[in-house]
């Protein structure tokens, strides 16, 4: 398992890339008005406009501004996923396909959404 990106709701994205990136210095990779990533080293900084729920079909997702949510990557999603609800780990989105990738959303105890895709294989890839 690895630490694949990290993701900052943000209350005004114009203001919020101007920072990242004219203060911060980070380069941009890509900027709309509800997501924005970063250029960066290792995993990806993400801006999400916090009005935005994080999936369409469901408004329980939606995150106040100033709160993060990291992603991690696993090889097996759904293995992953079978050893989080025999835990008991509150699910907030099932193994699904989204924008390409598949991805499943947790709590931990302190209430902090945790987003854990699967890593492409090559055969996904190709």
């Amino acid at each position: 398992m690895r630490v694949n990106y990290s993701i900052i709701f943000v209350s005004d994205m114009k203001q919020s890339v101007a920072f990242y990136r004219d203060v911060l210095g980070l380069p941009l990779r890509f900027e709309s008005p509800d997501w924005t990533e970063f250029a960066t080293e290792g995993a990806t900084l993400a801006l999400h406009a916090s009005d935005v729920p994080l999936a369409q079909k469901d408004h329980a997702l939606q995150v106040p501004p100033g709160r993060c949510r990291p992603g991690l990557c696993v090889p097996d999603l759904d293995a992953f996923h079978a050893r989080m609800t025999h835990n008991g780990v509150p699910c907030l989105q099932e193994p699904e396909e989204v924008f390409g990738v598949r991805l499943a959303q947790y709590v931990d105890p302190d209430g902090l959404g945790l987003s854990v895709s699967e890593e492409k294989s090559d055969a996904q890839s190709t």
